[in-house]
């Protein structure tokens, strides 16, 4: 069950209405405002089995801070794209949610909302990654004068 909860003027909201659609799975759409609610999401969660949502890390961090949300056994996968995702937000969802898997993405560009994926990890980092490029695309870091950077 795929929960659909960004306002449907923002990208995101493509693949969260498309994405259940074409795999077979559940959609369940929230009221419109419950996004910015972390009780109503957390009891939408609880009521529907949601086990797929995205977030960017801003309001991730906000839903985090609810003490209920610990109860949302459902979830299955956490995504996160939009906004870089703090190490503490990454360290919450495994101490909070230890059963749902954590994925941050990178993007977006003017040819896809996402262009990297990095399934995150409990070891330690003092930052989380970007990731790698997801299929069928590359990725190019640049310095300051547009010159590819060398690994690392």
């Amino acid at each position: 069950s795929v929960l659909q909860k960004t306002p449907f003027s923002f990208d995101v909201s493509v693949w969260e209405f498309f994405w259940p659609l074409m795999t077979g799975s559940r959609l369940v759409v929230a009221a419109p405002g419950d996004h910015r609610d972390p009780a109503k999401l957390i009891s939408l969660i609880q009521t529907e089995q949601i086990t797929t949502l995205h977030f960017v890390p801003s309001m991730l961090q906000a839903f985090l801070q609810d003490p209920e949300v610990a109860h949302c056994h459902s979830l299955q996968r956490i995504v996160c794209s939009g906004e870089a995702l703090p190490v503490d937000a990454q360290q919450q969802v495994f101490a909070k949610l230890p059963q749902a898997a954590l994925y941050n993405l990178y993007g977006p560009t003017e040819a896809a909302i996402d262009v990297t994926h990095w399934t995150c990890l409990e070891e330690g980092r003092d930052a989380v990654p970007i990731g790698r490029p997801i299929a069928n695309l590359g990725c190019y870091i640049l310095d300051n004068n547009f010159e590819p950077a060398p690994v690392g």
